[in-house]
C-alpha cells in the first residue's frame, strides 16, 4: 500500500495532483484543511491537505488472508464527522465483514470515489458563489466609499443617490474598483455639461450682464472676462455699470477700464440703457456691471428684471455670480429669485477660499443653468478659467 499527501488551494485541485502521481486507482483516505500559523496567517490562505492511497501490489498476487479481516474504507461524507453505524445501508458495506470478494469490494469502493468526487464538485460550487458574494459585497464597499466621498465635498445627498443608482443598474455584480471609479467619475462630467462662454457670432453689440448678491466680486470677474476676450481674440469692448449703491464702485470699473483702454459709462435708469444700445452699436462686447441685490428684496429683484428686459433676447447674456463659499441652502434661495427673473449661465468665485466643490455641482443639477468661469483671485487678468467638468470631477472624488 502506498499513502501519500497532497496540499492544494482546493479539494479538486488535491485530487487532481493525487490522481497525476499515483493513477486513476489512488482513493482518498483523509482531507483536512490546514491554517497557517502565527504570522504568516495574515499573509497566507489556508490549504486542503488529502491522504490518498493505492495498492501497488499486482491484483494477480494478492490473497484475502482467511485469519485476518479486511479492512474497508469509511465512507467520507464529511471528514469532520465519524460514522458510527458499521453497516453502510447505502453502499451495503459491512466494514467488520471480511467474506465479500475482492472484485465486489473494488465495486463498493468505486462507488464510494463517484460520490466523493460529487461532493467535492458540490463543495467547489458552493466556494465559487461564496466568491461571489464576497465580489458582491466588495462592490458595495467601493459604492458606498464613494458614495462618502461625495458627502463629504459637499455633494447633495439627493444627487449622491441618484449617481449612485444610475451607475447601479450599468455595472456588473463583480466590477472592478476601478470601473466603477470610472463610471461615477463620467457620470458627473456628463451631468456638468461642457462650459459656456460668450458668443460672438452675432452682428449686433453683445451686452452681458453680470448679475449676483453684493460681495461676490462681480466687477473683478468683469474684468478679467473682458481681459481675456481683448488679448486673445482683441475684441472691441465698453463697461457700464448700474451699480451706483455701493460705494467706490463706479471708480473701481473705470479704473479697470482705463488700465484695458476701454469707455465705462454710468446707467442710472431703463432709459439711460437704452441710450446705450445706440451709443456702441459697433462694439463687439458691452460688459454691464450691476449693483448687488438681496434675494430677499422684491423691489430690488424687479429694478434688475427691467434692466434685463430693456435688451433684445437676441442681444443679451446673463451671467449669475455667485460665491462657492456661500451656504448651499441660501445658494438655493438666490437662484431661485433670479431663475424667476431670466435664465442665466453661471460663474462661481472665491474658489481659493475653499476645498470643497460640491456646490458647483448642485448649482448645476438644481438649476440646469450651463457652467462657465471659476475664479480663485484677485488678481487680474490671471485667476480665472473656463469650469472644466474633468477637473471638478477629480476634485469631488478625491480624498
Amino acid at each position: 500500500m502506498n499513502i501519500k499527501k497532497f496540499q492544494a488551494n482546493t479539494e479538486t485541485e488535491a485530487m487532481i495532483l493525487a490522481k497525476e502521481e499515483m493513477g486513476k486507482d489512488a482513493i482518498v483516505m483523509n482531507i483536512k484543511t490546514i491554517s497557517p500559523k502565527g504570522i504568516y496567517k495574515f499573509f497566507r490562505k489556508p490549504v486542503v491537505e488529502i491522504t490518498a492511497a493505492v495498492d501497488d501490489t499486482p491484483v494477480e498476487l494478492k490473497e484475502v488472508s482467511q485469519s485476518e479481516p479486511l479492512i474497508k474504507p469509511r465512507k467520507i461524507l464529511n471528514p469532520d464527522i465519524i460514522y458510527d453505524d458499521p453497516i453502510d445501508t447505502e453502499f451495503g458495506i459491512n466494514r467488520f465483514d471480511n467474506s465479500e470478494e475482492p472484485s465486489a469490494i473494488e465495486q463498493k469502493l468505486n462507488n464510494l470515489q463517484t460520490l466523493l468526487e460529487k461532493q467535492l464538485i458540490a463543495k467547489e460550487a458552493e466556494e465559487v458563489n461564496s466568491q461571489k458574494v464576497s465580489e458582491k459585497n466588495n462592490s458595495f464597499s467601493c459604492i458606498q466609499l464613494i458614495y462618502n466621498q461625495l458627502i463629504n465635498n459637499e455633494v447633495d445627498e439627493v444627487y449622491a443617490n441618484q449617481i449612485m443608482s444610475e451607475i447601479d443598474g450599468t455595472l456588473k455584480r463583480d466590477a472592478s474598483i476601478d470601473k466603477i471609479l470610472a463610471s461615477v467619475y463620467q457620470k458627473i462630467v456628463l451631468k456638468l455639461g461642457q462650459a459656456k462662454s460668450i458668443d460672438l457670432s452675432s452682428k449686433h453689440p453683445k451686452f452681458v450682464f453680470f448679475i449676483g448678491p453684493t460681495g461676490v466680486g462681480k466687477t473683478t470677474t468683469i474684468a478679467k472676462i473682458a481681459s481675456l476676450y481683448k488679448i486673445e481674440k482683441n475684441a472691441k469692448i465698453a463697461f457700464l455699470t448700474a451699480d451706483t449703491y455701493r460705494i467706490a464702485a463706479v471708480d473701481q470699473l473705470r479704473t479697470y477700464a482705463n488700465i484695458l483702454g476701454m469707455p465705462v459709462d454710468v446707467i442710472y435708469t431703463v432709459e439711460d440703457m437704452k441710450k446705450a444700445q445706440d451709443t456702441y452699436k459697433d462694439y463687439d462686447i458691452v460688459f454691464v456691471d450691476t449693483a448687488g441685490r438681496s434675494h430677499r428684496n422684491l423691489e430690488q429683484r424687479d429694478d434688475i428684471e427691467k434692466l434685463l428686459n430693456s435688451v433684445p433676447d437676441g442681444n443679451k447674456e446673463i451671467y449669475l455670480v455667485l460665491s462657492i463659499t456661500t451656504k448651499y441652502k441660501d445658494l438655493i434661495k438666490m437662484t431661485e429669485v433670479y431663475s424667476d427673473i431670466t435664465k442665466y449661465n453661471l460663474i462661481f468665485t472665491k474658489l481659493d477660499e475653499t476645498c470643497s466643490l460640491g456646490n458647483i455641482f448642485n448649482i448645476r443639477m438644481l438649476t440646469n443653468a450651463p457652467l462657465s468661469y471659476v475664479t480663485y483671485g484677485q488678481n487680474v487678468p490671471d485667476d480665472i478659467e473656463k469650469i472644466d467638468a474633468q477637473s471638478i470631477a477629480k476634485k469631488l472624488l478625491r480624498g
